[in-house]
């Protein structure tokens, strides 16, 4: 049977890291790397048996690549301590890495806002070989390079990124920050009226298209902080250019 190494990168996740690794007890070893958090996110990756590595923070890509060379398993699971595993989702993923029928794997993933689960779901590619894959560098919204044949597993990771509407306004200051210094340091054009456009993009988008209306109040409330998050993107790089000038 081919060993499964999960990874999973953390900062002040004491409230999260817990429940995740045991959700990943089927795993035959488990690596968390923790950017100095000062929570007590490292003691209990430890007392879950986990093995904890530390590292400075230089971006996401960066610090999920360098968890995936620690692996030492055949096939590596990518969680984000955020996230769980059900008993289902273990099933299938152990299934998919007996057969070997691909490289690869796309995961559905339903994420939580405010406590109500969302109905819609998007796809994450977080299971693969560890000699065909790897993340890209970037310091925010990273993703999985795999040099090979993708399938699809069934059952979904359980997001749960938002327990109040605080958390979203913090992920919004946080991940807007980060994808601005990505789009300033890129070649793509950014007037004043950028964020503005996005920000409506994004609304309709999540809203209508990804039929966010169908979870009511709390789809609205979603929708409205996702348009948030890409207006500040684009008007923090606007700005940081415009210092720059």
């Amino acid at each position: 049977m081919p060993r499964l190494s999960a990874i999973i990168i953390t900062k002040d996740e004491a409230a999260n890291i817990g429940a995740c690794l045991d959700a990943l007890a089927f795993c035959d070893e488990r690596i968390v790397v923790d950017a100095a958090s000062r929570d007590g996110t490292m003691m209990i990756a430890k007392e879950k048996g986990a093995r904890v590595a530390t590292r400075g923070w230089t971006g996401f890509g960066a610090q999920k690549n360098y968890a995936l060379s620690l692996a030492q398993g055949d096939w590596v699971l990518s969680i984000d301590a955020d996230e769980r595993v059900s008993g289902a989702l273990a099933r299938e993923i152990q299934s998919a890495v007996a057969s070997g029928k691909a490289d690869g794997y796309e995961i559905p993933r339903r994420s939580s806002f405010c406590g109500r689960m969302m109905r819609g779901s998007d796809r994450v590619l977080r299971l693969f070989r560890r000699d065909k894959a790897r993340f890209s560098d970037d310091v925010v919204h990273e993703r999985v390079v795999c040099d090979g044949v993708l399938a699809r597993l069934k059952e979904p990771i359980l997001h749960y990124p938002v327990a109040r509407l605080e958390d979203a306004i913090r992920r919004v200051d946080q991940y807007s920050t980060l994808g601005a210094e990505k789009l300033v340091a890129s070649d793509r054009k950014i007037s004043a009226l950028s964020g503005v456009v996005h920000g409506v993009g994004t609304f309709l988008r999540v809203y209508l298209l990804k039929l966010g209306f169908l979870d009511g109040a709390a789809g609205f409330m979603l929708a409205v902080a996702n348009a948030e998050g890409a207006y500040y993107r684009y008007q923090k790089a606007w700005l940081a250019r415009q210092r720059r000038a």
